[in-house]
């Protein structure tokens, strides 16, 4: 007499519970987003610093400007009034 192949059912589930997939779905949505914000956040942290360079290389070529038709000097940004440096004189 010819034996049976049985076959072996798993008993281990295939997937977790409606509940468990609603809270880790739960957490993960709010993780995903506050990435998204801080890439954000960075992308125009990137841009705000270009902006200051840009503005740094103007203020840069007005001193040139400023110092090859008054010589080395401060001026106060408030007033316009020119300081001229005594040392620079001598």
């Amino acid at each position: 007499m010819a034996k049976k192949k049985e076959k072996v059912v798993d008993l281990k589930p295939t997937s977790i519970t409606e509940e468990q997939l609603k809270a880790i779905q739960e957490i993960v949505s709010p993780i995903n987003n506050m990435q998204m914000e801080v890439g954000r956040m960075e992308t125009r942290k990137h841009m705000i610093m270009h902006d200051i360079s840009e503005l740094q290389r103007s203020l840069q070529e007005q001193q040139k400007g400023l110092e090859e038709e008054y010589g080395k000097v401060n001026v106060n940004i408030q007033t316009g009034e020119i300081n001229y440096d005594v040392e620079a004189d001598s």
